[in-house]
């Protein structure tokens, strides 16, 4: 008898718990390189996310992403059946990408085109903003979000260190929804003409209240470039830099890449100066990018910064793969700021102009007391973790390859 109430408890409580994850309506959610100690177990993995939000699907699901590189037996072929199930379900699905990297991966982008209930669309966004179709996000019935670092790649899932968020709000959900129908109606001709006709400038509710795990936490959407987005008050940039000039003891930022050197051979120093603003105030900065930056432009800005009282960089190095050599892979790509352990912002951008001023992108700013701390926490675990290097500004960087095979 007490080894049936025994069992009747523990089945109460794993389902407890289970249904107390899947309430929850902001979540972070990582993906980690194997072979590595990167992984924080309460924080749950990116595929296990993508399945749940997607096999949940009722009415739409709206994909909007840089690109699909899916490989047969890696994890990210059992999403891309989930989804080819959710439209086979009666579930209509839209699935819009960059034009430049379609060229590249053609294959899953055809192969989900000919699925019944499956749109399939290209944008050139270059012909828009100058830049590319850069977010990597999708939409559940209106009402939830998937947005961060992972793109649809199979190395994503499983040879990158990856950080995003699950969001449930859908008053919240209906400035990026129409960001992507936004988007969806400029891939429909891909010409100029169209941005004058499709995008309505409206003003949306900038701050939202959310209540979980006793915390009080607070959000704001963001997305870029700011010549495409329909309230520019809620542009990445200005929002980031008002984030980092309001902290009082310390800035943590974590990107795959940041330069003060544009890809148009411009300086772009508003990240830069925000950072020096911050350490003149008496702040701590913590700047960690990838091993992708040495022997680049970015490698001379990245040592300037590293001189300057109370900042310091890193870069982080992942060890290659016992299995071998990956293309693109084995890096840290995640992309966030974390403030006092408080307040942060999370998204798609890198730290260059371009992803702010010319490419399509996604964010969102948020304080939380849990989320901030606990954010943090992954930060200090990259910074102090084995996978780090000072950046010393004597050191003369050998270039990591990370493309080609």
């Amino acid at each position: 008898m007490n080894k049936i109430i025994v069992l009747a408890a523990f089945v109460v409580l794993c389902f407890s718990l289970a249904f107390a994850q899947h309430s929850i309506d902001f979540e972070l959610v990582e993906s980690i390189p194997i072979e590595t100690t990167l992984d924080n177990p309460d924080i749950r993995d990116t595929q296990e996310v993508w399945l749940e939000m997607i096999n949940g699907a009722k009415k739409s699901l709206d994909v909007e992403q840089f690109y699909i590189s899916n490989k047969e037996g890696e994890p990210l072929e059992e999403v891309i059946q989930a989804i080819e199930a959710a439209a086979k379900g009666g579930v209509n699905v839209r699935v819009l990408c960059e034009l430049k990297f379609y060229k590249t991966y053609p294959e899953t982008i055809d192969r989900l085109g000919k699925v019944e209930n499956i749109s399939t669309r290209l944008i050139d966004f270059t012909k828009f903003g100058g830049g590319i179709q850069h977010a990597k996000f999708f939409i559940v019935d209106g009402e939830m979000i998937f947005l961060g670092s992972q793109n649809f790649d199979w190395r994503a899932l499983k040879h990158i260190h990856e950080l995003g968020l699950k969001i449930r709000h859908k008053e919240a959900v209906a400035f990026y929804q129409d960001i992507f129908n936004f988007d969806w109606n400029l891939a429909e001709t891909n010409e100029q003409s169209s941005v004058s006709r499709d995008l309505s400038l409206k003003s949306y509710k900038h701050s939202f209240i959310l209540i979980q795990n006793n915390d009080t936490l607070t959000f704001t959407p963001t997305a870029s470039p700011i010549g495409f987005i329909p309230d520019t008050s809620l542009w990445d940039e200005p929002n980031i830099l008002k984030l980092i000039d309001g902290a009082e003891h310390e800035v943590s930022l974590q990107f795959l890449g940041y330069s003060t050197r544009s890809r148009d051979k411009s300086i772009y120093k508003n990240l830069d100066d925000a950072l020096h603003r911050a350490a003149s105030r008496g702040v701590k900065v913590r700047l960690l990018v990838s091993d992708w930056e040495k022997a680049t432009p970015a490698e001379k800005p990245l040592k300037e910064l590293a001189q300057v009282p109370n900042i310091e960089v890193k870069f982080s190095v992942i060890p290659e793969w016992s299995g071998g050599y990956i293309s693109f892979a084995r890096v840290e790509h995640c992309k966030f700021i974390v403030v006092d352990g408080v307040s942060f912002w999370l998204g798609t951008s890198n730290a260059e102009k371009s992803y702010f001023y010319t490419s399509r992108n996604l964010g969102v700013i948020a304080k939380s007391k849990t989320l901030g701390a606990l954010l943090r926490r992954v930060f200090t675990a990259s910074w102090d973790g084995p996978y780090v290097e000072l950046v010393k500004p004597d050191v003369k960087y050998e270039k990591r390859k990370h493309d080609g095979e």
